[in-house]
């Protein structure tokens, strides 16, 4: 039997959507595919995102922000919006949620921990209570 995956998406790829991932990957283990994608990609991960994500054991500084696809919308079992209203380039077919977080874009790894707290309560009510 093949892991659920699960797409977090945002519009940047750099912030909540790597974030998502990466809390996913620590919070999870291997229940789990994970991955991560944009509608605009950056250049990069945000530092401070992958600043409080390293202080938990995980060094994602070398992912690569990427453009979410119809494929990867297509065959996730689970899509997770970080932000509601994203326009995206097709429906995807598994479980849609939508999640409301700020952008961190220029926050400080100060700043970013509340935020990747948030985010990991929210994965363990909502993809790991029971699984």
């Amino acid at each position: 039997m093949s892991k659920p995956t699960v797409l977090f998406l945002c519009q940047h790829n750099a912030g909540r959507s790597q974030l998502g991932a990466a809390l996913l990957e620590i919070l999870a283990g291997d229940r789990y595919t994970a991955q991560s994608a944009g509608l605009a990609p950056a250049d990069t991960v945000n530092p401070a995102i992958a600043s409080t994500v390293a202080e938990l054991g995980l060094d994602i500084v070398d992912r690569t922000p990427r453009e979410v696809t119809a494929a990867d919308l297509e065959q996730a079992d689970i899509v997770i919006a970080m932000k509601p209203g994203l326009a995206l380039p097709a429906a995807p077919s598994g479980r849609f949620l939508e999640w409301t977080f700020p952008d961190p874009t220029d926050w400080s790894t100060e700043n970013v921990r509340p935020l990747r707290e948030a985010v990991a309560a929210r994965i363990q009510s909502e993809l790991l209570a029971g699984a």
